[in-house]
């Protein structure tokens, strides 16, 4: 039973609008899935994505009317997009320098060069060289030229008080190995990567212990959890009776109609999600024309014009 790697992160922004721009027209990703927070319909779920709408390649939001994020530990401090090689690189430094945004330098950390960058309401975000290794899959309507493209996500940072206690949880319980450590140049002290299935950025956690920061404060900017991929409801099933019997929290199994859901905490409190593979977002919608309307699983669809209602337009 071995998780293959990160299957979607979610994220939170009070401005859906200016999010849709910066993630479509600058970023180049594509709007995959329009729809709505299922356990608080008056909010979008925005769904960013490759070209396929592949598991792995999901930068979700809420758009949640929050103040700002308050940054500190025991949170899900930054997100990794994936490209390919130092051209690329040098391209979104460019591109991200043109549009006024904060952008740092690229350096290489860890044996992969990195640019940091920060969308308009602060979300900390970093594209990495992921050497080019995997299957992409390009939006042909995308504003960005396909070998620049972003191909998918990870690594992903956490920042915890206590990396003792986290740690035996990635390793005892969700079956991830810690593959090595590395010193990063903007914290103090030693990151410590886990790695899940065959490895690499797609399928790595980096974690960060942080003992002197205050606990972070969720809101707009901030990543509200990140989720694992599991590759079939058999393993899926497998994994509720592993947290079950080893008496860990959760949430019980949630079908959310593209996939599967299981939530719980590690033990500094931040919130994993476990999703399957499929079905998919092409479920309700062909794949030509995802995102284009307001999609709503079906538990929800007798309450369309109600939930239309309550949502702005946001283009």
């Amino acid at each position: 039973m071995q998780l293959t790697g990160i299957h979607h992160l979610t994220a939170i922004s009070a401005k859906p609008r200016e999010n849709l721009a910066f993630y479509t027209s600058l970023l180049g990703m594509r709007l995959v899935k329009k729809t709505v927070n299922q356990d608080a319909v008056s909010a979008y779920h925005l769904f960013y994505a490759d070209g396929k709408a592949n598991p792995g390649t999901d930068l979700t939001f809420f758009d949640f009317p929050a103040a700002p994020e308050q940054r500190g530990t025991n949170s899900i401090s930054t997100t990794f997009l994936r490209v390919a090689g130092e051209k690329s690189l040098g391209f979104w430094r460019d591109r991200l320098h043109q549009a006024g945004g904060h952008v740092g330098d690229v350096t290489e950390v860890d044996g992969r060069l990195r640019l940091p960058f920060e969308d308009g309401e602060g979300q900390r975000l970093v594209l990495i060289d992921d050497g080019g290794l995997g299957a992409a899959s390009p939006w042909e309507k995308s504003p960005v030229p396909v070998e620049h493209q972003i191909r998918g996500l990870g690594p992903i940072v956490l920042s915890v008080q206590e990396v003792g206690r986290t740690a035996p949880v990635l390793t005892t319980v969700m079956n991830m190995r810690h593959d090595r450590t590395y010193v990063a140049p903007d914290v103090r002290g030693e990151v410590q990567v886990f790695a899940m299935g065959e490895g690499g950025p797609a399928a790595e956690l980096h974690v960060i212990e942080q003992k002197d920061l205050a606990v972070a404060r969720q809101g707009a900017g901030g990543v509200h959890h990140v989720a694992f991929r599991t590759p079939d409801e058999a393993q899926y099933h497998a994994w509720t009776a592993r947290l079950r019997e080893l008496g860990i929290p959760n949430s019980g199994e949630v079908d959310r109609f593209y996939f599967r859901s299981l939530y719980f905490r590690e033990p500094n409190g931040i919130l994993f999600e476990i999703a399957t593979d499929g079905p998919g977002f092409a479920t309700d919608e062909p794949m030509e024309t995802l995102g284009e309307k307001l999609a709503l699983p079906p538990f929800l669809e007798p309450r369309r014009a109600e939930i239309e209602a309550g949502l702005k337009p946001i283009g």
